[in-house]
């Protein structure tokens, strides 16, 4: 057994175990989870994130350490725009609050398996045909204007394609049925809203997935430096979300900063092959966007601006 598989099976041995752990132990009764709490679990993905990030270091050098972590900060930045969207379903479906982390525990565990199905695909594509990365830049750079101009609080659940279509043809329950994804009645088996919540949080995050994936291509094509640092970004979301779920709609200069990114990255891309920006400028670039966003956001409050 080669010492690179042994890395790919620990790895994802290690984040199975801390799965387990926090479905298994730490949230083995459902309650509400509160600020102090998701604020601690916050941390220590950090800190664990951190951590393999010295271990990168040691073993695979200063470059990929770099690159690791400048992934890392890149998608843990762009997932926070995967908490307005949940935010508003959870608003819009009434979801308990009791109830949320248990849609987010089984959509982080969705997004894990269909991130790394797309980022071997993106390594893939890359190989065989390496002028997709000029798709992949040219895309990033709509994706960030789209962004900037776009408003999430007009966006309409109801009238996203998979709820229609999973409402069309499967049965769906009014009631929530004591955060089970399905309930009985009357003989019948039906989705509770819950399971229907989930599904849209899992097609979200597919969505998202489709400008984070590219993005962290201009920082690094190294399979395990970007899978590593895409599942530690989304593993410490479901925490994020509690810790900001209350105050993200006054970071409203947010999206811009996010926008801003995703337009510096494809810009990135595009100029590839005439000067290679060095990734320690990307890595201050985007913590010099994303400090500035929130900044900005604190000391001109939306409420000034109306």
């Amino acid at each position: 057994m080669s010492y690179e598989l042994i890395l790919w099976i620990s790895f994802n041995l290690f984040i199975l175990l801390m799965l387990a752990l926090d479905l298994g132990v730490f949230q083995r009764k459902k309650h509400i989870i509160s600020v102090k709490e998701a604020l601690i679990w916050s941390l220590v993905w950090i800190i664990l994130a951190l951590l393999f990030n010295l271990f990168i270091f040691f073993d695979m050098g200063k470059e990929k350490a770099v690159e690791f972590f400048t992934g890392y900060l890149l998608e843990r930045s762009l997932s926070i725009d995967n908490i307005f969207v949940f935010v508003l379903l959870f608003s819009y479906f009434k979801v308990p609050q009791e109830y949320q982390h248990k849609v987010l525990f089984w959509g982080v565990l969705g997004a894990l398996i269909l991130r790394a199905l797309l980022i071997f695909l993106g390594v893939i594509l890359i190989a065989k045909f390496a002028w997709i990365i000029y798709i992949f830049g040219a895309f990033l750079v709509f994706t960030g204007f789209k962004m900037a101009l776009q408003n999430d609080e007009h966006i309409d659940p109801e009238k996203n394609l998979v709820i229609r279509l999973y409402r069309k043809f499967f049965p769906v329950s009014t009631e929530y049925d004591k955060g089970n994804f399905f309930t009985i009645k009357n003989g019948q088996k039906l989705a509770t809203p819950l399971f229907v919540v989930l599904i849209a949080t899992e097609f979200t995050d597919l969505v998202f997935a489709f400008d984070s994936i590219p993005a962290i291509f201009a920082v690094t094509n190294d399979p395990f430096i970007i899978y590593t640092s895409n599942i530690f970004a989304i593993l410490g979301l479901r925490a994020m979300y509690f810790a900001l779920a209350g105050v993200i709609d006054k970071f409203h200069y947010l999206k811009i900063g996010l926008s801003m990114i995703l337009i510096f990255i494809g810009f990135k891309m595009l100029i590839i092959d005439l000067y290679k920006i060095p990734i320690g400028y990307s890595l201050g670039t985007i913590a010099l966007i994303l400090a500035a966003s929130v900044i900005l956001s604190i000391l001109k409050p939306k409420k000034d601006l109306q």
